[in-house]
């Protein structure tokens, strides 16, 4: 019955605000204030910030908390390095393979289509039900959550929703962003979030238009690093910059792509006697139909795309290579083809339409490239100071929150014993 009624009140509104009904006791933890409570947890993503952008001295804020605690010589991205498929990750601790989120655009035999621009894939449950994440496991232990714009946060999975949440809408400002969370911090605390996300995306929007050695990619950098200061800034004016474990990170990073760098996959095969998933840098394709003759034909496109191809690697999903698990889910498409760096895929027509406007900088490659890898950086009462990690799997980051927050790790793929060396308490 609770959690029918929560639906009700989301569906009422643009974000839900839990309800008043009875919540189970608060999960105990050694990360605890002086009244019991989980200290809070404030996970920031900036899509597409690479690990050497902190090197370039235009984010003097996340400069600051990386020295005053626990910085990663890097994060390596699940495959393939696409924003959904390692933000659920990020939150769930499973790779692609294991939570079902394997692209940003995907095929389903009973859901159909998933994209990043349908509303109602996004907002379908169903879509993220291969992974708990992290804001389902604090529901049913009584945490409450606020999520500021997240990947799976505007759908009902598993009958859970966050206590707060807003669904994605670009033009909102980094500023406003900022200011919802601090606002739901202002909450009485009996309503207050334990567990937080803020999402910033000006860094990879800028990358993807321009590339990223531009100057557009830097006043991003900026304006990035001015909200943070805006958040360090309201953390600091509640008291709570030093109450608050803060960890910001990344999705991926990001590479330039010359627009004349583009693999043209309609002239090596004919697209007609195939399903075409995805394109990009990811290509996927499936058998037209399950007919005999269907069947044939895409066999015949695998035999001559798995040759040795300039620019990108194909595979059938049984032979994708095993570093990158991936290729078991059953929304993983049957053949795949990798770009190399700095080269997409994508057809004649497609090329033609976009000329001049495609993208100068991309990510989804192998998510072992130097360029692909994230940012990590930790700040708050349970971290050390000024310590600095060797780079690690970024499904560690799941049992690292579950332990922060003292709430039960669902199944998950990660490693917490990779990870708690940056903690003070595993120092002492």
């Amino acid at each position: 019955m609770k959690i029918l009624f929560r639906l009700l009140l989301c569906s009422l509104a643009a974000f839900s605000f839990g309800c008043a009904t009875q919540r189970p006791a608060l999960p105990a933890t050694a990360y605890a204030t002086p009244t019991g409570q989980p200290v809070p947890l404030l996970l920031i993503s900036i899509d597409g910030y690479r690990p050497d952008y902190l090197q370039r001295g235009l984010s003097p804020t996340l400069a600051m908390l990386a020295q005053g605690g626990v910085q990663a010589t890097s994060m390596q991205p699940a495959f393939p390095s696409l924003t959904f498929p390692n933000h659920y990750t990020l939150i769930t601790g499973l790779t692609p393979d294991h939570h079902g989120v394997v692209n940003n655009t995907m095929f389903d035999p009973q859901l159909g289509k998933f994209s990043l621009s349908s509303r109602h894939a996004i907002s379908d449950g169903r879509w993220w039900a291969g992974g708990t994440p992290i804001w389902e496991t604090a529901d049913q232990h009584g945490l409450r959550t606020g999520i500021m714009f997240w990947p799976g946060s505007e759908a009902d999975i598993h009958g859970h929703r966050p206590d707060y949440w807003k669904p994605f809408d670009g033009n909102v400002t980094p500023d406003q962003r900022v200011d919802q969370v601090l606002a739901w911090l202002d909450l009485p605390a009996a309503e207050r979030p334990g567990f937080l996300t803020l999402y910033f995306d000006a860094v990879d929007h800028a990358g993807h238009l321009y590339g990223p050695d531009t100057a557009q990619v830097n006043a991003a950098l900026r304006e990035t690093d001015t909200a943070l200061a805006r958040l360090v800034a309201g953390l600091q004016q509640r008291g709570l910059f030093d109450r608050i474990n803060l960890i910001v990170l990344s999705d991926h990073g990001m590479a330039g792509v010359p627009e004349a760098n583009s693999v043209l996959i309609d002239q090596l095969v004919p697209l007609d006697r195939v399903h075409t998933v995805s394109l990009g840098i990811l290509a996927g394709f499936n058998p037209a139909s399950d007919s005999a003759a269907a069947r044939a034909d895409f066999a015949q496109v695998e035999r001559t795309l798995e040759q040795p191809q300039p620019h990108m690697q194909c595979w059938d999903k049984t032979r994708v290579p095993a570093r990158l698990a991936y290729g078991s889910n059953p929304r993983v498409p049957q053949l795949l083809c990798l770009a190399n760096v700095h080269w997409r895929i994508t057809t004649s027509e497609h090329a033609a339409k976009r000329k001049g406007r495609l993208s100068l900088g991309e990510h989804g490659y192998d998510n072992a490239e130097p360029l692909m890898q994230a940012l990590f950086v930790a700040h708050g009462p349970a971290f050390r100071v000024g310590a600095q990690l060797p780079a690690f799997p970024n499904v560690d980051v799941y049992p690292l929150m579950t332990h922060l927050l003292g709430l039960p790790a669902a199944a998950n793929d990660g490693d917490y014993d990779a990870v708690k060396g940056m903690l003070k308490a595993a120092a002492q």
